[in-house]
Parts: structure tokens; C-alpha cells; sequence
């Protein structure tokens, strides 16, 4: 079997039926054998960073490793951005980057560079392979790599002339491979200190919703009666966003962090890497004497930022209900607790709705009145991918999803990623409408993935809220406070004049495109994503920084 048969019969067999890539001069030995390869779809995208993107959309919705094509040291370096982000979010995407001919690699040639040393610092692993029969084995590892805990990107650099060799190499077979690991031991002493906490408290991280444990999570909670907060700026649904139980979102500051732990006297921590914050605050984020239970899939997350008293690692479903087991009738007040926090919690929540739709009204629209709007409108079972900064802060205030899978965001940070990953969700799973939400900043960095939605009707509602600026850079600044805050100028923040046309940038890649004249008109336009047929960019003008003054 020669070099580029072999690959493609391993990502076959790995479970790959689309190829995410870009072509180039490096890449055309795979786009002609894809001519006789009719069962693997190539989804062509203008940019690598949105081929990136939706191959990370669509690991995620797929629950399988997806695969992506990337040409050489210009590819790998654009697509690097949603590299980081899939690093960062444990995303499984295995990327072949074709890398320069072999043969005069010496000279330094055009295209050529060093794709590994490029790609090292925003992947699992890198490797260039440099013998046609070493090709089998790299790519069956880089499979096996990608989707062990910490699952993540990996890079193969295939140079051209290698998938030309007229060489007979051997593909290994797939070699099946269980679960993270069996439960963690020590649940039962675990069990033991939270059973007797006072004011119990749990962390949900998105390793949860990943690995499809959040029934065990909320087992345990119940049966603890503690509030539960969802790990900073999470990337997906790890508790149910209506259960009595569900606190919110810890903010990503360790000063608030640490404010509201503060309260409790234990916690368990489940599934989430650190604590991740955002803007820097002094001190850390766990408060003195807070005992700390942490279960995760991967050891090296045990005990990394803080110091716990029990640290179970093990597959994270059968720990959790080992835990939820001897929890069973050890805590009489649990039900009493699940009262009061309900209480509670539907108060902060009534309080939230009511202010989010007395601010309703026409564009430009009140951020949080538009936030609500794209809530409402949702259809059932509907996904929403979130890269919208600010106004996404206030959409988590007012979403109340309960299906794991249902809100995709990347904790990564690299722009541009909203678009494309929207398109690989809807791909990847198309029984569920999708609604992508992006802030016009960030729409801006991953603009070309619109072209894709459109070659292959991909029926997503892009929301574009478009408030003109970068609001939260202003809003940070204005955090620092000074006597002139209030009259500050922002220099480089601002994105008009001339204003971005959103709907001359939607018919640019045959995307229909609305505007939503006000908060009920987003609503139903929302409404609309489940009878689409093709992509749909919805403008929601909303108001700007200085508005709120």
C-alpha cells in the first residue's frame, strides 16, 4: 500500500468521514487521491483558522477525533489560533500539515519552515515524519494521542514527496482503547468529609460535560444539598442551568472567587483545570481552610493550584457515582438544603429576567435586552456557540439550558473561532439547530468561515451583536477607576466610524442576511434558525459603551 493509501485507510478506519483543510502545492498528492475516495467529504475553508475551527465544532459534537488539512509553514502558523483554542478547551483534532519536497529542503525553499518548533507550543504533540514507513505508525499514534486525557490537538508534518513515494508500507491495526481508567479509590473517605460539611459546595468542570457525567454530578449534589457553580467561563453545559441547585458561574477573578468560597467550608472540585482566571487579582482564589475534595481524569490536575485533602483521579462517571453511593442517606439535611438554595437561587433568577426584559426595546438594543431576546427565541434542543465577550457574560445570565452539548464556547481565547466551529457543530450533528453568537470584534478575525457555511448550506443563525467597539477592552479600563474615568478617551477601541455593514459582509459570501430592528424582532428571527435550509446572519445592533453613561 503506498504512503497516501495508507493515510487515507487510517483515518477511515480512525472513524473520519470529513477532512477540514485549505490546499496547497504540498497537499495535492491527498486531493487527487480524494478523487477516487467518494466516502470522505473535504470541506473546503478560505482560511486556516476557520478550518481549524470547524474541525474543533465538530470533534465536539461528533464526540470523535476530527481531522484536519493544513499546507505548510504559512498554514500551520494562521491556523495556530484555533490550534491554542482546542489545546485549551481538550479538543481532539489531528492535523496533517504538508510540509516542503524532501529532496531540496537543504536549500531553504519557498513555503518551507519548521512546522514542529510552530506548532509545538499549541498542540499535545508535534512530529515530522521522515521515512514513508514510519507514516502508519505516527498517524495510528497521533489518533491514540489526541483523545487520551488530556485529549487535544496533534500535528503530523508529512512532506510532499513522501505521499509520492511509489512505496509499500504496512498499516498497523487499531488498537482499541478503553475509557480514561477505571474509578478512582478513595471515594468512601471523600464521601466522609463532605457528608459532614456544614456548607458544602461543588465546582462543576467541563471535563463533566465532556466525558457525559453530569447525571453522576448531580447525583451527588443532590444528595450533598450544595450549591453548585460552574467552573469559570465554561465551555459548556456541566450542570443543568434550571436545577434548584445551580448557583451560576464563578466569575474569572480569584479576589471574587475567593469572595464567595469564602462561605463554604468544603468543596469538590470535578473535571475542572484550575481555576483559569481572567484579569489579575492579588491573593489566590481558595480561601484558607476550605477542605477540598478535586476528582479528574487527568493526575496532573490534582493538587496543580491548591492543596486538597482527598484527589481522586479515575474516569470520572464511575467515581462520581461511587461518591454519589456513599453519600446515599448521610446527609438527613440534604433535602431541606435543596429547599432553601431553590429558594434562593429562583429569586436571583426572577430578578435577573425581569431586568433583562424591561430592557427590551428598539435598535439599538440594551446588550442584556438582546441577550434575553436570542434566550427566548431559541427552538428546542437548539446549540448555541458563544464568542460574544460581554454581551456572552450577559447571555449566560439568562440561558437555562439542562442538555449537556447545548452552549459550545472556547476558553482559549484566540478570536475568529465562533463562526467556524458553529458550522463543524452543525455538520457534525443536524438534527439540532444551532444559533452562533458573536460579538462583531470577534466575527471580524473568523469572517471567511461564513463562505464555507454558504458553499455547503449549513443551516446556522449567525447573531451578530454590534455594538461597534471592543466594549470589554473599555470596560476593563474603566474597572481601574481615576478621576477622569468618566470623561476618559479610548484610543484603537472603536470600530467606526466608517461602521462595519454586516449585511454587505453576509451577501459577500451568499449568506442571507436581517437586521433586527428590535429586541422582539431578534427573538423571533432566533425562532427562525429551526426552518432554515442555508446559513442566516442576523445583525443585532446594540448600544455602545457610552450609552450606558
Amino acid at each position: 500500500m503506498r504512503p497516501i493509501e495508507a493515510l487515507l485507510e487510517i483515518i477511515r478506519d480512525e472513524g473520519v468521514t470529513r477532512i477540514f483543510g485549505n490546499p496547497g502545492t504540498t497537499e495535492l498528492p491527498l486531493m487527487d487521491a480524494l478523487v477516487e475516495a467518494p466516502d470522505l467529504e473535504y470541506v473546503l475553508g478560505l482560511q486556516e483558522g476557520s478550518v481549524v475551527a470547524m474541525a474543533d465544532g465538530y470533534a465536539r459534537a461528533s464526540r470523535r477525533t476530527s481531522f484536519a488539512s493544513l499546507h505548510v509553514a504559512a498554514g500551520v502558523a494562521n491556523g495556530l489560533i484555533g490550534m491554542l483554542n482546542a489545546l485549551r478547551s481538550r479538543t481532539p483534532i489531528v492535523i496533517v500539515a504538508g510540509q516542503q519536497d524532501r529532496r531540496h529542503l537543504v536549500q531553504d525553499p519557498m513555503l518551507s519552515g519548521d512546522l514542529v518548533g510552530l506548532a509545538a507550543a499549541a498542540t499535545k504533540h508535534a512530529v515530522e515524519v521522515q521515512h514513508a514507513h514510519d507514516l502508519p505508525i505516527v498517524l495510528r499514534r497521533a489518533f491514540a494521542l489526541a483523545a487520551r486525557p488530556p485529549a487535544g490537538p496533534v500535528l503530523v508534518s508529512v512532506p510532499m514527496d513522501l505521499l509520492e513515494e511509489d512505496t509499500d508500507v504496512a498499516v498497523p491495526a487499531r488498537s482499541p482503547v478503553s475509557g480514561p481508567g477505571a474509578a478512582a479509590a478513595g471515594a468512601g473517605d471523600a464521601a466522609a468529609l463532605l457528608a459532614g460539611a456544614a456548607r458544602p459546595v461543588v465546582i462543576a468542570g467541563d471535563a463533566v460535560g465532556r466525558t457525559g457525567s453530569v447525571p453522576e454530578l448531580v447525583a451527588v449534589a443532590e444528595r450533598l444539598g450544595a450549591a453548585v457553580y460552574h467552573q469559570p467561563m465554561n465551555d459548556g453545559v456541566d450542570f443543568p442551568g434550571g436545577h434548584p441547585l445551580y448557583a451560576g458561574m464563578l466569575p474569572p477573578r480569584n479576589s471574587a472567587i475567593h469572595e464567595i468560597l469564602a462561605g463554604y467550608d468544603a468543596a469538590l472540585i470535578v473535571g475542572c483545570h484550575a481555576f483559569m482566571p481572567h484579569h489579575y487579582t492579588p491573593g489566590p482564589a481558595v480561601p484558607d481552610g476550605l477542605e477540598i475534595v478535586q476528582v479528574d481524569e487527568d493526575p496532573a490536575e490534582i493538587g496543580r493550584n491548591f492543596a486538597v485533602r482527598h484527589g481522586l483521579a479515575g474516569e470520572l462517571a464511575g467515581t462520581l457515582a461511587a461518591l454519589a453511593g456513599h453519600l446515599e442517606g448521610r446527609v438527613p439535611s440534604a433535602r431541606e438544603r435543596i429547599e432553601h438554595l431553590g429558594a434562593v437561587h429562583a429569586q436571583v433568577r426572577a430578578d435577573v429576567e425581569a431586568g433583562a426584559r424591561a430592557a427590551y426595546g428598539p435598535a439599538p438594543m440594551d446588550p442584556r435586552g438582546a441577550a434575553h431576546a436570542v434566550a427566548a427565541g431559541l427552538p428546542d434542543d437548539a446549540v448555541v456557540v458563544e464568542e460574544a465577550i460581554t454581551a456572552g457574560l450577559k447571555l449566560r445570565a439568562v440561558l437555562r439550558q439542562d442538555r449537556p452539548r447545548s452552549y459550545v464556547h472556547t476558553v482559549g481565547g484566540g478570536l475568529g473561532w465562533g463562526i467556524g466551529a458553529a458550522v463543524g457543530t452543525r455538520l457534525a450533528d443536524p438534527d439540532r439547530p444551532v444559533v452562533a453568537v458573536l460579538g462583531d470584534g470577534c466575527a471580524m478575525f473568523g469572517l471567511q468561515g461564513l463562505w464555507s457555511a454558504a458553499r455547503y448550506r449549513v443551516p446556522v443563525a449567525f447573531v451578530v451583536m454590534n455594538n461597534g467597539e471592543y466594549r470589554t477592552l473599555k470596560e476593563t479600563l474603566d474597572e481601574g477607576g481615576g478621576a477622569s474615568a468618566e470623561h476618559r478617551r479610548y484610543i484603537g477601541l472603536d470600530l467606526a466610524p466608517p461602521a462595519l455593514d454586516w449585511q454587505s459582509a453576509g451577501r459577500l459570501f451568499g449568506v442571507d442576511t436581517l437586521r433586527a430592528g428590535s429586541a422582539d424582532e431578534l427573538r423571533d428571527a432566533v425562532a427562525s434558525v429551526k426552518d432554515l435550509d442555508g446559513p442566516l446572519l442576523i445583525e443585532a445592533p446594540v448600544s455602545g459603551h457610552g450609552a450606558d453613561r
